[in-house]
């Protein structure tokens, strides 16, 4: 199977009924812009376990020229390393609850990326999304599990039981409704972001996680604001590939491509995905130790980037023998990429999440939120680049990504995933750049993830037996997985065909491409 093909626009993302709000922006005259907003709207209510409105938001736009996009919110001002240790009762940065959400940034990203680019209201962008969350819709057998999984996650605390009301009980067909969300839709398409930042939608999130005891402030959401920045970009091959700076990890997948670019291109088989995964072990490495809120960075990214740095972590790989490096922090975490394109040539490579599952498990009833937990990516040791401090935004997985040929857009591409999402990236264009695979084809190609820190490399059970055999016998720790599993990512891709386009969605999600 290949990748459909569309000569006027297109839009991929991992639920098919966002993707069919972004496809009905697009046949109703909006840009790519607006589909690509209109479908992370109705992903936030019927992918609830994937991203919504407590989350962040990041992305990379062409409009002839590129553009970044940085809506990640910032812990409290008056929060302290110390406290959180202390409420914590571990040397452990807390994984979900109160002290691991940060101010969300995606409500204002929204209005901020329509204010550059959009051509129709909000209002009538979340028109989908309202109506989902008001009448419902039924939910899936692929999405019914990860209900079940939070539910045995959320359930040792009493700030989780506003979540459980909601969520708990939901299997493969029940019809969710969201009356408070869709409440909240409707009140953001009427004020704008003032109501969720300066208004009773953030008092309300606010008040929440005061009565838990956190430490978040009504004036930490008045002041957040979305930071423009430029993508840092890296050449591959004969493309160059555009990331985002930090505090995401887009500089570890440059790093990674990097290393690569200058090595021999081993056959299909063990030899290579070795290599690859070498590669992207130091990279990861040097994500953990260097990458943080880059205004707590001693040094730019793109040192990383050097050709002097790049051929140094390059001389570290051996064929023949995994390595370990020292540092190394697991980010777990769920996510939604996606991706539009339209008739103009606007393009767009978003992602929005509130970081694993449902996030930190804090559910403001009031209004249907689900607060994200990206502050869990802090570390309480003062040590680390990433260390907690107050004001400060953390290490952030999300990595939207586009592709150039000659100086032109060729791929919008990315996944969700965590970590594995810069393992994606790698692998993703390793099979598009090098195999000249199809979309689709590298979509469905089996792929690898690898645990920082440990560094065990967990596997499709569709790797051939000598690729598995392989990497065992160069020191590999492989752990098989079951195929097409959401932890390998939700990629899904946008290839320019001049004329029109080819999209593809990832097997592994309930998602679609569509276009017309």
């Amino acid at each position: 199977m290949t990748a459909r093909r569309f000569p006027r626009g297109a839009v991929a993302s991992p639920h098919y009924l966002a993707s069919a709000s972004g496809l009905a922006v697009l046949a109703r005259g909006g840009n790519a812009l607006d589909a690509a907003i209109a479908t992370n709207l109705t992903l936030g209510v019927v992918a609830p376990y994937l991203c919504g409105f407590g989350g962040d938001v990041f992305a990379v736009v062409w409009d002839g020229r590129l553009h970044g996009y940085l809506g990640s919110g910032r812990s409290g001002a008056e929060a302290t390393r110390d406290g959180v240790a202390e409420r914590a009762g571990t040397t452990y940065m807390p994984f979900i609850g109160p002290d691991s959400v940060t101010v969300p940034g995606a409500v204002a990203g929204w209005f901020d990326l329509l204010g550059e680019w959009g051509s129709l209201d909000f209002a009538t962008l979340a028109a989908d999304a309202i109506t989902y969350a008001r009448d419902g819709f039924p939910v899936t057998a692929e999405a019914a599990p990860i209900f079940a999984e939070a539910a045995r996650l959320y359930r040792s605390q009493p700030w989780f039981e506003a979540w459980r009301r909601v969520y708990a009980d939901v299997t493969a067909g029940t019809w969710l409704r969201q009356p408070p969300l869709a409440r909240t839709i409707e009140r953001i398409a009427q004020d704008g972001p003032n109501a969720y930042y300066r208004g009773p939608i953030g008092e309300a999130i606010v008040a929440t996680l005061s009565e838990h005891g956190a430490d978040h402030r009504p004036r930490d959401f008045a002041a957040h604001a979305g930071e423009w920045v430029a993508p840092l970009r890296a050449p591959f091959r004969d493309v160059e590939v555009v990331e985002l700076p930090p505090p995401t990890q887009g500089v570890a997948a440059l790093e990674a491509l990097r290393i690569l670019d200058a090595c021999p291109r081993p056959d299909p088989g063990a030899a290579r995905e070795h290599l690859l995964i070498e590669a992207l072990k130091q990279a990861l490495a040097d994500r953990d130790t260097f990458v943080t809120d880059p205004a707590f960075m001693p040094n730019a990214a793109a040192d990383l980037l050097r050709d002097s740095h790049v051929a140094s972590r390059r001389a570290a790989i051996r064929a023949d023998t995994a390595a370990h490096p020292e540092v190394g922090s697991l980010q777990r975490g769920g996510t939604a990429y996606l991706c539009a394109a339209d008739a103009d040539g606007l393009l767009v490579s978003l992602i929005q999440s509130n970081f694993l599952s449902f996030g930190s498990g804090i559910h403001i009833a009031e209004w249907g939120i689900n607060l994200n937990n990206r502050g869990s990516s802090f570390s309480l040791d003062a040590d680390r680049a990433n260390a907690f401090e107050a004001g400060k935004r953390p290490l952030h997985t999300l990595i939207p990504a586009l592709s150039l040929r000659d100086g032109e857009p060729w791929l919008v591409f990315g996944s969700m995933g965590g970590d594995a999402q810069a393992a994606v990236h790698v692998q993703l264009l390793t099979h598009l750049v090098d195999d000249g695979a199809d979309p689709a084809d590298a979509l469905r190609a089996p792929r690898w993830r690898v645990d920082p820190g440990t560094w065990t490399v967990h596997a499709e059970s569709r790797f051939a037996p000598d690729v598995l055999d392989g990497l065992r016998s160069r020191g590999h720790r492989v752990l098989v997985e079951l195929p097409y599993d959401s932890r390998f990512g939700h990629a899904h891709v946008i290839r320019l065909e001049r004329p029109g386009y080819a999209a593809a969605a990832d097997p592994r999600s309930e998602g679609a491409a569509l276009g017309r």
